[in-house]
């Protein structure tokens, strides 16, 4: 019986030992063919560093279960400064602008950025900006009738700067190939499952997203966005009717109503109403409007037909479809998912 145990147990050791050397074959074999793709995150001044490291993290994170999954693919990771770009080398397979957190040095970045931005795009990177570093990727040119997002708060500004740059704030994230743009301050998240999803698989993505407890369901950004009309472009007249709109939104107003208190013919009042706040009267009083509607779900625990009279609507339906066209999500989706 002894004798058994003991032929036994030198049968499972031996057994054991062929099975790790054929894993430590296989790992230096998979480590000779893997494939490094190198990711370079900019730290610019006034950087968002808990952006910077938590892409570096994130990407160290995502190595680790493509090992265990024996996927032949891995990031190579360096936060780099600015200053130190003039000097380098170094080819990326993929270049991250992260967002900014302080200061205002997206909106003046320095040209050695710029044209280094633009020499390792010409060689094959792909280029990312988060919310204010949208700012930067614009400045290279690159963005130039290409779609992009960045900050709801920031679009009207880049639009001014940008005004050749397709955006679209309601995205969370734009991936047009070979340059990716992320909204919010925290869409650094969204753009690394991204790249994680794009570069490895999605399956690694969903496994990081749920060790990190991130939601990895497809989201925009109008989701989040509050309207914040324009009060400070100059024109008096329309500052005024605009004052009066936010007093009496739940009324009925109409163009030939406004008009006529801004002493305008109609035809005139709507060119400058477009010109100062970027929409027509109708336009802009639905999203004020939803905007209020949006306010009475969060804060109050009246059913949406009464919130929709409250806001001005005669017809519940016509609300609803004025909800979901802006915001993207039906109202009671919106309060299951902010209250």
């Amino acid at each position: 019986m002894t004798l058994l145990l003991l032929i036994i147990t030198q049968y499972t050791k031996v057994k054991t030992g062929i099975k790790q050397a054929k894993t430590d074959k296989f790992r230096k074999e998979l480590k000779m063919t893997t494939r490094e793709m190198k990711i370079q995150i900019i730290n610019y001044p006034g950087a968002m560093q808990t952006a910077t490291l938590g892409l570096y993290e994130m990407f160290l994170l995502a190595n680790r279960f493509a090992e265990e999954h024996a996927l032949a693919a891995r990031f190579e990771v360096e936060i780099t400064d600015v200053a130190k770009l003039a000097t380098q080398k170094r080819k990326n397979n993929i270049v991250i602008l992260p967002p900014n957190i302080v200061d205002e040095y997206f909106l003046a970045p320095e040209t050695v950025l710029s044209q280094w931005i633009i020499k390792q795009h010409k060689q094959g990177a792909v280029i990312c900006a988060v919310c204010a570093g949208t700012f930067i990727l614009a400045e290279t040119g690159l963005l130039n009738n290409r779609p992009a997002t960045t900050h709801w708060g920031l679009a009207a500004q880049l639009e001014t700067l940008y005004s050749e740059v397709n955006i679209n704030s309601e995205k969370i994230i734009i991936n047009d190939g070979d340059l990716i743009t992320a909204g919010g301050l925290m869409s650094w998240m969204d753009l690394g499952l991204e790249l994680v999803a794009q570069f490895f698989n999605p399956a690694i993505m969903r496994q990081l997203g749920k060790h990190l407890i991130i939601d990895t369901a497809p989201r925009e950004q109008r989701y989040y966005q509050s309207f914040n009309p324009r009060f400070d472009h100059g024109d008096d007249v329309i500052h005024k009717i605009q004052t009066h709109i936010q007093a009496k939104f739940h009324t009925r107003l109409t163009v030939a109503s406004l008009a006529e208190k801004s002493h305008l013919s109609e035809r005139t009042f709507a060119r400058h109403f477009i010109q100062a706040t970027g929409f027509n009267t109708n336009e802009y009083l639905q999203r004020l409007r939803i905007q209020k509607a949006c306010e009475l779900l969060e804060s109050t625990k009246k059913t949406f037909e009464v919130i929709a009279y409250d806001v001005g609507y005669e017809d519940v339906s016509a609300c609803r479809k004025a909800f979901v066209k802006i915001i993207g999500l039906t109202p009671k989706e919106f309060r299951r998912r902010f209250v």
